[in-house]
């Protein structure tokens, strides 16, 4: 009787975990470290005729995998996301602000780095409400596979396992690693920076980005054996430096006539690319391709190494990674169904329309809410959520929510001390502090404020502060109201002892 009970039980657990799978579509986010708006042979930028149009460097870069998810699925060429990446990172898992959640500067694995006193450089903790945790409550398995950089070492959240993800591949507390090669053992030469859990391919070839990407479909398989519905977090260390070169795909270079490091780069974003493809191949192979929706991104702006100075990384976008311009905040962001099937049951609930280009603004707050209408989940009662629900946007719709985006960054990295407001076409960029010598708006502090008109100027090259003072005063209003609702934090000025606060 003790065994027909527990075969029975044994049984019904099967069936509801295959239900569960067959009522969840699988769920990837792949997330690119430091892949700008350009760096892509995909065209986000727009020409007189509003339509998607190639610059000079959409020809340069060769991501065939992402032209291939672009023309079955959405594109937003207006999508922001924070200019360094931990800030863009912790908006993924909390769907919040980095102003409301307050990690506003990338964390450093071994300790905090300057800023306001009390700003989250230990990153993720226990209590927090993760995107992982949610979507592990309505039995995905959560699948961390490249970078984690949730928090420093010998903190909660250096481990991936600690903030809702089942299984970890490669995650650690390291913002980039110590090499790309399997030869060095994805380290440095004096063993920093290593990427933990790939050993079994050290000494060998293996380049990190396709290690990461074998490690992943095997995850995935694993789920689609068990029946279990998933959600991978595809998190890339690439494309960020060190920028050594990916052989695999060097000779598509050669007669470029760019610098080695140049071709580096780019060969880093083909092999990211390559990695993207092959598990869309993987998603097909395994016959779930129809139920796994796609959402690709970067997580700030470009850090290209281009050879001449300034800001060049992202043109025709002005700044690059760091930056308070859009070159350093506007980053890709593609949704499609792996495979298209309009007659699949879950692409008839989120239907997306092929090839469809978003001309509204999407930010990194907006993940979290529509990952969870992905999976039929809600938000937890009491969180507080700074992003909206893409879903009805993939299609028909556009510009219907709210058009405003929110970025504090109280610290010294490219760009020092500023917090950038977008609403509509307009954008504000409040700069903090005398390290701004030149006198803006009769402000005798040197505290510097631009202000542009994005429809007119979209690359951020005149400052219309001085000739519209009445828009000037109602940007202003708004980024103090957004600031004062997310209990953003300031930095300190160290002659007065007071808040460096904005102020009309």
């Amino acid at each position: 009787m003790k065994k027909q009970l527990t075969t029975a039980l044994g049984m019904s657990l099967f069936a509801l975990s295959t239900q569960a799978a067959e009522n969840k579509p699988n769920i990837v986010v792949f997330l690119v470290d430091d892949m700008g708006l350009m760096d892509s042979s995909v065209p986000f930028l727009t020409g007189e005729n509003g339509q998607p149009k190639k610059f000079p460097l959409n020809h340069f870069y060769k991501t065939p995998g992402m032209a291939r998810l672009a023309n079955q699925g959405v594109r937003f060429g207006k999508f922001y996301a924070n200019s360094v990446c931990s800030p863009t990172r912790a908006s993924i898992m909390t769907g919040q602000s980095s102003a409301r959640n307050h990690t506003t500067q990338w964390i450093s694995q071994y300790g905090k780095n300057a800023g306001p006193k009390d700003w989250n450089w230990k990153g993720i903790s226990k209590d927090e409400v993760t995107l992982p945790k949610v979507l592990k409550q309505q039995g995905y398995r959560t699948i961390m596979c490249g970078k984690a950089h949730f928090g420093p070492l010998k903190a909660l959240a250096e481990n991936p396992l600690n903030i809702g993800f089942d299984l970890n591949i490669g995650g650690s507390a390291i913002g980039h690693p110590g090499s790309y090669y399997g030869k060095d053992n994805y380290r440095t030469k004096n063993g920093g920076n290593p990427v933990p859990s790939l050993e079994k391919y050290h000494g060998t070839d293996t380049f990190l980005t396709e290690a990461l990407t074998i490690e992943a479909n095997k995850a995935v398989a694993q789920s689609v054996k068990d029946k279990k519905p998933f959600y991978l977090y595809m998190s890339h260390y690439a494309a960020h430096a060190p920028f050594q070169t990916d052989p695999r795909f060097v000779d598509n270079y050669k007669a470029s006539g760019k610098t080695n490091r140049e071709i580096a780069f780019a060969t880093i974003i083909e092999g990211m690319d390559k990695s993207l493809n092959d598990i869309m191949n993987q998603l097909n192979k395994l016959g779930v391709a129809e139920d796994t929706i796609i959402l690709f991104l970067g997580d700030n702006g470009s850090d290209a190494p281009l050879k001449a100075k300034g800001f060049t990384a992202s043109l025709p976008l002005r700044g690059k990674k760091g930056r308070s311009y859009d070159g350093g905040m506007r980053v890709p962001f593609i949704v499609s169904w792996a495979k298209v099937n309009p007659e699949n049951k879950f692409q008839k609930q989120f239907p997306i329309k092929p090839g469809f280009y978003n001309k509204g603004i999407g930010t990194i707050e907006d993940i979290f809410p529509t990952v969870l209408k992905f999976a039929g989940a809600k938000n937890p009662k009491g969180h507080i959520l700074d992003g909206t629900d893409l879903t009805s946007y993939f299609s028909t719709r556009q510009g219907n929510k709210k058009q405003s985006f929110l970025m504090h960054f109280p610290h010294t990295h490219n760009s020092s001390n500023f917090t950038c407001y977008i609403d509509g076409d307009w954008k504000i960029i409040y700069n903090y502090g005398k390290a701004y010598k030149k006198d803006y708006n009769n402000r005798a502090d040197g505290e510097l404020v631009e202000l542009f008109n994005l429809a007119k100027d979209p690359y951020e090259q005149k400052d219309v502060a001085a000739t519209h003072p009445e828009k000037l005063v109602e940007m202003k209003k708004l980024l103090i109201k957004s600031l004062n609702d997310a209990g953003a934090q300031y930095r300190i000025n160290t002659a007065t002892g007071e808040e460096m606060r904005p102020h009309l």
